[in-house]
């Protein structure tokens, strides 16, 4: 699994950080952004769930690719 945030798109709402804490933060400006190397969920069943709660989908979360 890859999670990013859009950061132009972000309003920092912080559903994201309520939800999924473990893996989401809110910088200084209020704008959600991915904790450093958790950018694979960490094995948090509740990113997707995040993703789902955000009120603008400013977060995208892809399979990781098979290779």
């Amino acid at each position: 699994m890859r999670i990013s945030v859009d950061r132009d798109v972000c309003i920092g709402a912080g559903q994201c950080v309520l939800t999924a804490p473990q893996v989401f933060t809110q910088d200084d400006d209020g704008l959600s952004e991915v904790l450093p190397g958790r950018e694979d969920g960490h094995g948090s069943p509740l990113v997707r769930e995040a993703a789902r709660a955000c009120p603008v989908s400013a977060i995208t979360v892809r399979e990781a690719e098979r290779g």
